[in-house]
């Protein structure tokens, strides 16, 4: 199997090949999802193709996140040159950019955001001039039996690294707490914060890093092309120490070498291990301190500043760079001078504590191996125009459709005079909801789920698509697709009846992105966005409160998957005639979870706007109102 190795930077690659890797990913200063990496000018990506090649190393050059209309020319140029320089993959996250970028001959990969995990999934991606799919991380390693043998294309396991809580990485609570978009490389990780949950606090989303070189033998025995680790935002020993340990795993050595490269990776970077989701459906959170605690060499009791009595799986050297933790409290840190005994350099309560290493000597000799990073000087990129942005269409207003997001029938009885349009969440109910709509003749819409890795949740009549498999699942009917596919610009294939737009876009940003698509659209008015979709378990029901004080609703569906819901709900339905004006065919409002008593007051506004049921909705949401993106937009660094 493959080993693909992260490469934020030039010394990153280097440490990379020193590794052992088959194969790097790494990202050129704009369309990466990493972008606070140092990642490579367009010289230095020519340069780090040559350097790569003639180490036999592969390189995959990530163009993942999602590409406004104003950038979509300059994405598409990107690729061709990736082309010119002969990179061997690019990765994609955005449909749109998939679209355009069709007829330039380069191996494409899907990315993780694409929510490949089925079978349907991946045979989309083969009909539509995919090679490579990473497959969704929440996957178990039973799942993935089911999907990878049988797959038409490549696929790519992550095996190593952060994991993010969210469902393949499709989060939008940094976006909607501070700005930042996960989707477009800035992510703030939110999910590192700490929370309050009723009594108690901690790191209730922060997940541990996945460790995954235990299933290394049943993942080549299933066919998986290659294995990747995370860690572009890490540093170059990191980079050489992971894929040193993968190496040496994959070729089935697992002595001394392997153990000690495990010990000084777990020291250079380690919030704590899991398997993730391959062993099965267990939580994959850690939730003491969410930032590098580094190798846990066991317990000590400390008097009098001193070392007394340890229980320690490695013994201390001298210099060794020591770290005092109680719970998710680091008390501080130290280099050892004296072994006989270990002195704490400043004062501490007597007690047991936590004890890590977090610099070990050997780490300098690792740096002296990867040494300076390498000259990467390639030929100065030249333009070449590119007309790639679809063009403007003839205008038209249009009258929004109100359309109503219901998961339980009390709701739906309460919005049903006031709706153009159903969608009703996949569940028991269902075909009930279907002939209450029949009988006022309104068409019902199911909402499938959006993690489907056997492709069961399959619907007759309309149905509103929730990831790529779903989109040819339709018996004809018309197909809808939700706003979890991240449409971001006017070349997103016109696939569908309907097509919800992100809600990360502003409002010039909705207006032009409408006036170049030639398909119906939808722009979410009403509700509290969904802002984490998770596999954890451990989620329950209820809320979780930030430091702020914002509140967070919570709640686990009968299928088993968590969702953590913004702290406020969006309110655009002043913004209808707006929306109209631009060509939006449909208002999306979304009274899931919530009483009857208030869908109703918000179906009646969407219908008539009125000061005093304004006021009252705004009362029975808890008194504040958001805009969301729409009228802000998202932060430019």
């Amino acid at each position: 199997m493959e080993i693909l190795s992260p490469a934020g930077t030039p010394e990153g690659l280097a440490a990379a090949i020193k590794g052992g890797c088959d194969a790097v990913y790494l990202a050129g200063k704009s369309f990466g999802a990493r972008a606070y990496a140092g990642n490579f000018s367009d010289k230095e990506l020519e340069g780090a193709v040559g350097y790569a090649h003639d180490h036999g190393v592969r390189v995959h050059v990530t163009v993942n996140t999602s590409i406004l209309n104003k950038e979509l020319d300059e994405a598409v140029a990107f690729v061709r040159y990736l082309k010119d320089i002969d990179a061997d993959a690019v990765l994609i996250q955005d449909l749109g950019l998939l679209r355009s970028v069709s007829g330039i001959d380069i191996p494409k990969h899907a990315s993780t955001q694409m929510q490949i995990h089925s079978p349907k999934g991946l045979k989309w991606c083969a009909e539509n001039g995919l090679d490579r799919a990473v497959l969704a991380r929440e996957l178990t390693l039973e799942e993935l039996s089911s999907i990878v043998p049988d797959s038409p294309i490549e696929t790519e396991v992550f095996i190593q690294g952060a994991l993010c809580y969210c469902m393949s990485g499709g989060c939008l609570m940094s976006s909607f707490m501070g700005g930042r978009s996960g989707n477009r490389g800035s992510c703030a990780q939110p999910c590192r914060k700490k929370y309050a949950r009723g009594d108690s606090e901690g790191y209730f989303l922060s997940c541990a890093d996945l460790f995954g070189a235990d299933y290394i033998e049943k993942l080549r025995d299933l066919g998986v092309t290659s294995l990747k680790i995370e860690g572009r935002m890490r540093s170059p020993a990191y980079a050489y120490l992971s894929t040193k340990v993968y190496s040496l795993a994959e070729a089935g050595d697992r002595g001394e070498e392997y153990q000690e490269n495990l010990a000084l990776l777990r020291t250079v970077f380690n919030r704590g291990t899991s398997e993730g989701y391959l062993g099965g459906v267990v939580s994959p959170v850690q939730p003491l301190y969410p930032d590098n605690r580094g190798f846990h060499l066991g317990r000590a009791r400390i008097s009098n500043q001193r070392f007394m009595e340890t229980d320690f799986c490695d013994p201390v050297g001298r210099k060794d760079g020591l770290s005092i933790f109680t719970g998710d409290q680091k008390v501080g840190g130290f280099k050892v001078v004296d072994l006989d005994p270990i002195l704490v350099p400043f004062k501490i309560p007597d007690g047991t504590y936590d004890i890590y290493r977090t610099y070990d000597p050997r780490i300098d000799e690792i740096k002296n191996l990867i040494g300076k990073a390498p000259k990467l000087n390639g030929q100065p990129r030249k333009a070449v125009p590119v007309d790639a942005l679809p063009k403007r269409l003839p205008h038209k207003d249009m009258r929004p459709d109100r359309s109503f997001y219901v998961s339980g029938m009390k709701v739906l009885d309460a919005v049903l005079p006031y709706a153009d349009r159903i969608y009703f969440e996949y569940g028991d109910h269902l075909d009930e909801a279907k002939e209450v709509c029949a009988a006022r003749k309104v068409e019902c819409v199911a909402l499938l789920p959006r993690f489907d890795c056997r492709d069961e949740c399959i619907a007759s009549g309309p149905i509103m698509a929730s990831n790529p498999s779903q989109i040819g699942m339709s018996d004809g009917s018309r197909v809808y697709l939700s706003s979890v596919f991240n449409a971001f610009n006017s070349a997103f294939p016109n696939v569908a009846y309907q097509t919800t737009l992100s809600v990360e876009l502003s409002r010039n940003e909705v207006s032009d992105l409408v006036a170049r698509f030639p398909c119906r659209t939808e722009v979410m008015g009403f509700g509290r966005t969904e802002l984490m979709y998770t596999r954890d378990p451990g989620l329950g029901k209820g809320s979780i409160t930030d430091e702020k004080g914002a509140v967070f609703p919570v709640y686990t569906d009968p299928r088993g998957f968590g969702h953590v819901l913004n702290s406020v709900d969006l309110f655009l339905l002043d913004s209808i005639e707006e929306l109209g004006r631009s060509g939006v065919a449909s208002i999306g409002i979304d009274v899931r979870k919530r009483p009857a008593s208030l869908a109703k007051a918000v179906a009646m506004y969407s219908k008539k706007p009125d000061a005093t049921l304004r006021g009252k909705i705004q009362e029975m949401c808890g008194g504040e109102f958001t805009q969301g993106l729409y009228k802000r937009g998202l932060r430019k660094d």
